[in-house]
């Protein structure tokens, strides 16, 4: 049985963070571009709690980790490049 990733506005509730879609993209807007070397668990603007859920995502391979995915390359990505939220 194929699952659908949880959506991105699930994956901001989680994370404690206002998940309208305006919402989203202001973050991502304020917040990226990230350095490329910089792992998205590292970011400096998550708290304790955010970079652990963060980082588990990828070492666990957990449902959440399409969605984190797709949060990581949105905040690599120059402005110019970000797909939207």
């Amino acid at each position: 049985m194929e699952r659908t990733p949880p959506s991105m506005d699930a994956l901001f509730d989680q994370l404690g963070l206002p998940s309208d879609p305006e919402s989203i993209r202001r973050f991502i807007a304020e917040h990226g571009p990230l350095p490329n070397e910089t792992r998205l668990h590292e970011a400096p603007f998550w708290n304790e709690t955010q970079a652990k859920f963060l980082r588990d995502a990828f070492l666990e391979d957990a449902d959440w980790i399409e969605t984190v995915d797709r949060l990581n390359v949105q905040l690599h990505a120059s402005p110019a490049q970000s797909p939207s939220a």
